[in-house]
């Protein structure tokens, strides 16, 4: 094994401080050289004070002079707030409030070092907006004027927070929740009303298919009286000629000897019909041939009967 040629000594201390020089230099160098990710921003510190805000991408500081206090997510964030509190008419509800916020590009600073907690800071100040406001309201006016409760929400949380270096993006009052039986209560009452425009609808609906009704059956009646007065107009008519006819074809008959046939034709016609009738109503009348003269004298005497009878004279009111 070959022997390393001596080095003086000066020459070897030279060599360690060249040596302690590039690992120092290397140090210095990594160390002044950093990255910030997007939508974040790093607090540069110069012996424990405040010096600038490092933006996104590739930076550099003063090695032992500077250092990074911490990074501030420049992201919007959500924060849900649920509050309890009550009504003007003594109604407990639970409200849900969604804050969306960020922290401004121009006061990192202020957002690092002025807040600690952010989401309490605002979850205070939506307690107190809400609790302020909700009592003075009714549970129905809740529901409907709850966009005011939002915007009141924001203006309070935009005018606050600016001092502390966020930003209000928007305040949204997500969700209504009153207490259970009351809620019950009011799903019964808004049955109750729709039960009762149901029911006045379908009364009136009723109503009108009986007019309706009532109407067609007036017509149908109209019509039926002025058929069957037509029929009996025909009978007549027809009956005249019948016993025109009839006493010319057959001299030395009279008008009775004709009514006479004609009954006991159509009483012929009439048994033939209730015979042929499946549903027909049994009439028990005697049916021989020498009933037609007693039928046709009681037709005839209710009628000479009928004509002798005087009538009332009406008198007008």
């Amino acid at each position: 094994m070959h022997n390393l040629p001596y080095l003086p000594y000066w020459t070897q201390t030279q060599i360690w401080i060249a040596v302690a020089a590039a690992v120092l230099a290397l140090i210095f160098f990594r160390s002044a050289f950093f990255v910030v990710r997007q939508q974040t921003a790093a607090v540069i510190q110069r012996f424990g004070k405040f010096a600038r805000v490092a933006q996104p991408g590739l930076n550099i500081k003063i090695p032992l002079i500077e250092d990074i206090a911490g990074h501030v997510s420049l992201r919007v964030h959500q924060l849900e707030v649920k509050v309890e509190t009550k009504t003007e008419d003594n109604v407990f509800v639970h409200l849900t409030v969604s804050v969306q916020y960020l922290v401004k590009t121009d006061k990192v600073d202020a957002a690092y070092y002025k807040l600690q907690d952010s989401s309490a800071q605002i979850t205070s100040y939506v307690y107190d907006v809400v609790r302020a406001r909700v009592p003075r309201m009714k549970l129905d006016d809740t529901f409907e004027k709850k966009d005011e409760i939002a915007d009141a929400v924001e203006s309070e949380l935009s005018h606050t927070m600016n001092e502390f270096g966020y930003g209000i993006v928007k305040a949204l009052v997500t969700d209504i929740e009153p207490d259970a039986k009351v809620k019950q209560a009011m799903n019964e009452i808004n049955a109750a009303q729709r039960m009762r425009v149901a029911a006045a609808e379908k009364g009136e609906a009723d109503r009108i298919l009986k007019v309706k009704a009532a109407e067609a059956e007036a017509q149908s009646k109209a019509l039926q009286g002025k058929g069957i007065a037509d029929q009996r107009k025909a009978i007549v008519d027809g009956l005249r000629e019948s016993v025109a006819d009839f006493q010319e074809s057959v001299p030395g008959t009279t008008a009775q000897d004709v009514m006479n046939l004609v009954l006991m034709t159509q009483y012929f016609d009439t048994l033939k019909e209730i015979g042929a009738a499946s549903k027909g109503t049994t009439i028990l009348l005697p049916h021989s041939p020498g009933a037609l003269t007693d039928i046709a004298g009681q037709i005839r005497n209710a009628i000479i009967a009928g004509g002798q009878v005087p009538q009332p004279h009406r008198q007008d009111s």
